[in-house]
């Protein structure tokens, strides 16, 4: 999840800056000093979210968007608008709920049983051919709560990142030589969406890239076209939280919600086992979970119970909730 910061607001042609192109230094760096002042204009950024039409997306984007229209105008703010990219070809029945730009999937059999890699070339189509009147974009993804106003992170030419932890380029540096040879160097400035699309295909027909990257391969591609690109990152760690290895929602802007949530009934977390109490949004592949889940046991961790108050306060609201309701839960 990034915001971006779009020089020329021609679709897909995001630059980062002259002054990049003279900094030989790794793409991602730590916040400049001049960036930690206060702002005195607004910098609205346009918040876009790929999806699926599957259940398990649709549910996840409502309560998504949901919480973005309760934050997006709360001072502290600078959300701009929204859109939901579709990458199924077809409307589907949230177009009149959450705004929706309909873009194509990769071709049948491209994208070989890794969903995620439709959602680059869904970027890549969006912003050759919508109107976007904000000059930065915010990624996010249908799993990201809102949990305060979000202002806009991004300096000048640096788009900002959260540091996932899982994403370990020094660890698979041979493998990412592949795609970022040595010689090229940190600073080329030019398009990124189409290189991250490209480099996200190549890296999943690369059997050595497909085994040890996973279901984060295409974050990999992200971080490898941006590298190519000379494109450098501000890393704010308070960009979001994941419980339930984030313990607090504290001063986070997000909360990302990846991980399923194992926990005895003395409040202990349980790893690689079901708890007797439970929440992993992989329960609900096939219809949204119900409203009003339980509370987790006393002892559970603070952002564990915002999650699910965070869940439950949307699904309560959110209208034509109960006939999804019937939609039992998969077991596993």
């Amino acid at each position: 999840m990034f915001l971006h910061y779009r020089k020329d607001v021609s679709p897909v042609k995001w630059t980062s800056g002259e002054r990049q192109s003279r900094l030989l230094v790794d793409p991602v760096m730590e916040m400049p000093q001049n960036a930690k002042k206060p702002k005195k204009e607004m910098l609205l950024f346009h918040v876009a979210m790929s999806g699926e039409d599957t259940p398990y997306s649709k549910w996840q984007s409502r309560i998504m968007y949901y919480w973005y229209k309760k934050k997006k105008d709360l001072p502290g703010s600078e959300m701009g608008k929204f859109t939901r990219i579709l990458h199924s070809g077809n409307p589907d029945n949230l177009m009149d709920e959450i705004p929706t730009f309909v873009v194509d999937p990769l071709p049948e059999g491209v994208d070989r049983g890794y969903v995620v890699l439709n959602r680059p070339w869904a970027f890549v189509q969006w912003l050759n051919k919508a109107t976007i009147e904000e000059e930065y974009i915010l990624m996010a993804e249908p799993d990201h709560i809102f949990t305060k106003p979000l202002p806009n992170l991004a300096y000048e030419g640096y788009p900002a990142a959260f540091p996932f932890f899982y994403i370990k380029p020094v660890k698979y540096e041979k493998i990412i030589r592949k795609f970022f040879p040595e010689e090229m160097g940190p600073d080329v400035l030019e398009k990124i969406a189409p290189t991250w699309m490209n480099v996200s295909l190549r890296m999943k027909n690369d059997p050595e890239s497909d085994k040890k990257f996973g279901w984060v391969l295409e974050m990999y591609a992200y971080a490898v076209a941006s590298a190519l690109h000379g494109v450098q990152h501000i890393l704010r760690k308070d960009f979001m939280l994941q419980p339930p290895w984030d313990m607090e929602t504290g001063d986070k802007f997000i909360l990302h919600y990846t991980y399923g949530c194992d926990y005895n009934l003395k409040g202990e977390l349980l790893s690689g086992a079901i708890g007797d109490w439970r929440f992993d949004k992989r329960s609900y592949l096939d219809g949204p979970p119900p409203r009003n889940l339980s509370m987790p046991p006393q002892g559970v961790p603070e952002s564990v119970v915002t999650l699910i108050k965070l869940i439950n306060e949307a699904t309560g609201n959110l209208p034509n909730w109960d006939a999804l309701e019937e939609v039992k839960p998969n077991s596993s």
